[in-house]
């Protein structure tokens, strides 16, 4: 297969894991007679540094004739005195201007790494669930005002993004244990109540996954009292991107989880979900694996390599079991023999 992907390094970690994931990917064609090309350009605050605009229009140019965009990481303290432009404008621009409307992110937990997590071991053996974040609406895409004494975010949705996204994640559940929980917060907000109504309404065209509502405030809680409940699970923006970062607790890191970032066609953005950690930037010591994990995404749900995919899922499993392992899940291995190590457990 041959297939373009544009690489978005970004600010801080974010080169150093995406060397990290371009040489995965790199051995993935070489093991399996693929054609990938690499097209690097800027985004977020190294944009704003180069041109003054965190998305320039060459790179999203790029991006929208690509097969795939493989992205690092944006922001940090360097920019965050500005006021008027900031490196996050330039990945909320993307996924909006590639109208990627579904955001996926995969919780799952290794048993050889049970010991990190902030919660006993009995309570997240076996966790495996995916998050479907609604992207492109909500109060991050709403109007906004500020005076000296008030602030406002407008929550925005409409049916058809609800829709959309609903099902999105019906179809995931469809092809996993069929069970979908939606979370909200229908007893207080409008917008939840039009969620709740709509995803309902979706409900009835996929009659063999059981769906399930829950309010958002006490999804935090059940999510650290019984993960191993869930299957697949849809929210708003809003709830999705902070729900999402609480479950790095029960895999023990955030530096292990990957991300995808979809529409109705062939070409997403994939990313780690963690930051870009400038006080490790260019110290050779960020963990890969989220990164790593997304390009597993790239090849599954981008280029349609299911074989592919589950192989580097399997390397990073091995690498889990026996090292060597970045310091946030208790070793001292540098970013580059996290790298090796993988490529090695691809011909194991």
């Amino acid at each position: 297969m041959k297939a373009n992907i544009v690489t978005l390094p970004g600010d801080g970690i974010g080169p150093e894991i995406v060397t990290s994931a371009v040489n995965i990917l790199k051995e993935i064609a070489k093991i399996y007679n693929h054609d990938f090309s690499f097209e690097e350009h800027l985004i977020g605050g190294a944009a704003i540094d180069a041109t003054g605009n965190p998305l320039p229009k060459q790179t999203l140019l790029a991006c929208q004739k690509a097969d795939a965009v493989l992205l690092g990481a944006v922001g940090g303290p360097k920019w965050a005195h500005l006021s008027n432009v900031r490196p996050e404008q330039g990945l909320l621009a993307l996924r909006k201007a590639l109208n990627l409307f579904a955001n996926i992110r995969p919780i799952h937990t290794y048993d050889a790494l049970l010991s990190l997590s902030s919660l006993k071991e009995e309570k997240i053996k076996g966790v495996d669930f995916i998050f479907v974040r609604e992207l492109t609406g909500g109060a991050y895409f709403g109007k906004k005002t500020r005076t000296e004494k008030t602030a406002t975010d407008e929550t925005l949705y409409t049916v058809e993004e609800i829709e959309r996204v609903s099902r999105k994640a019906f179809e995931l559940a469809h092809t996993r244990r069929k069970h979908l929980t939606s979370v909200d917060k229908a007893n207080v907000l409008e917008t939840s109540r039009l969620w709740r109504e709509t995803i309902s309404q979706v409900a009835q065209d996929y009659p063999d996954v059981k769906l399930e509502h829950q309010l958002v405030d006490s999804m935090a809680m059940m999510l650290l009292i019984n993960p191993a409940h869930y299957d697949v699970i849809v929210t708003e923006n809003l709830f999705g991107d902070i729900l999402t970062d609480e479950c790095a607790a029960l895999s023990g890191s955030l530096g292990l989880l990957p991300s995808a970032s979809l529409g109705k066609e062939s070409i997403g953005l994939y990313e780690p979900i963690h930051g870009s950690a400038p006080d490790i930037a260019g110290k050779n010591i960020a963990n890969p694996i989220g990164t790593i994990l997304s390009v597993s995404l790239l090849l599954q749900y981008s280029l349609g390599l299911v074989n592919e995919a589950i192989q580097i899922e399997k390397a990073v499993n091995l690498l889990t079991q026996h090292g060597p392992l970045t310091a946030d899940l208790g070793g001292n291995a540098y970013t580059t023999e996290i790298t090796k190590a993988v490529i090695n457990n691809l011909h194991r």
